[in-house]
């Protein structure tokens, strides 16, 4: 029968630790992926109320909140792992120090016992790195012999501390290494159920006065907001679903010929004071773009502007718009949206 070694002891209760952390979030996440799995064909199900539709939501919320838990505690215990390798590192740099100290002054000693023609098992030992309890002691001095011994047996205690420290600190890498990877994976399969509930949330909602036909009916801005009720809808789902810090701007009074004097129409801020957005915040803009242009048809949705480009429900595609002269005027500042 096979023996454990040393390492393997070390890294058994970690690794428990990890598998019983993944064996509830596989299940929790097979649990959460079949909720969102179609029907085969021929036993197709009648098309979920909304009442059904948002109890899936609840309940994909709830293993949303456990993938996010688990990632968290996989977070901590790497944290762990770091500030136990890093212990394991610095020990071993210490270690190193009082080996390297203490093989300098046992091969000083051979030399001068060479020099003085008192050969003895010492010698050997500086060369070769081998150690052994039994030493020639018939030409040395007692005084000698007893400094000898001294030396030999805290150097023997410093070389195994020394290959101790070493073990220590590689078992604490591996664990490190495969909690990083153990997190990882997690995290993404967290962030992709949180997008599948993101869908599913967009899902229950369409465009106000669409008619059978896919067109839409008029509407009149109304509400403090004076904008119309399917352009709320729109601006209501992003604000749900991105992070928008800057402010949206929808209706102005200024008939300027577009659709935020009619109500349909509003401007997601990425940045103040007509300054040019961070990476970060252009790449919400690209985000929030996609979102519209994915929901376009279903939400009513007419037109996006992002970045001198414009997208078209009509014809599909973005095309370039002409210089307006500015951040802002050229949408380099926010997406804007436009609705029926």
């Amino acid at each position: 029968m096979a023996v454990a070694s040393s390492a393997d002891r070390r890294r058994g209760p970690l690794r428990a630790r990890t598998t019983a952390a993944f064996t509830g979030l596989t299940a929790g996440f097979v649990v959460a992926l079949s909720l969102l799995m179609p029907a085969t064909a021929g036993h197709a199900d009648p098309k979920p109320s909304v009442k059904q539709l948002e109890k899936e939501l609840a309940e994909l919320g709830k293993e949303s909140d456990k993938l996010i838990e688990d990632y968290y505690h996989g977070r901590r215990e790497q944290q762990k792992a770091e500030k136990a390798e890093k212990a394991a590192r610095e020990k071993l740099e210490a270690a190193q120090q009082v080996y390297d100290r203490e093989s300098t002054q046992l091969r000083a000693m051979a030399v001068s016992e060479y020099i003085g023609g008192r050969p003895s098992h010492l010698t050997l030992i500086a060369d070769s790195g081998q150690y052994t309890s039994t030493m020639s002691r018939m030409a040395l001095s007692e005084f000698l012999v007893s400094q000898q011994e001294a030396r030999l047996s805290g150097f023997a205690r410093v070389r195994d501390e020394h290959e101790r420290a070493q073990r220590e600190a590689a078992d604490r890498a591996k664990e490190l290494d495969a909690t990083a990877d153990d997190i990882d994976e997690r995290r993404k399969k967290a962030e992709k159920l949180i997008e599948k509930i993101k869908d599913k949330i967009d899902q229950l909602h369409k465009a106000p006065g669409r008619r059978s036909d896919g067109t839409f009916l008029p509407q009149l801005p109304g509400g403090s907001d004076n904008i119309t009720p399917r352009m709320r809808l729109v601006k209501t789902l992003i604000e749900k679903r991105f992070d928008v810090p800057f402010g949206i701007g929808c209706y102005r009074a200024i008939q300027d010929g577009g659709q935020h004097p009619l109500g349909r129409a509003c401007d997601f801020m990425l940045s103040r004071g007509g300054m040019m957005p961070t990476a970060a915040e252009i790449e919400r803009g690209h985000e929030i773009s996609e979102w519209a242009i994915k929901n376009a048809r279903r939400l009513g949705i007419m037109y996006v502007i992002y970045r001198q480009r414009i997208w078209h429900v009509s014809t599909g595609g973005w095309r370039v718009m002409t210089d307006r002269g500015g951040t802002t005027a050229n949408h380099y500042d926010h997406p804007h949206i436009s609705v029926y």
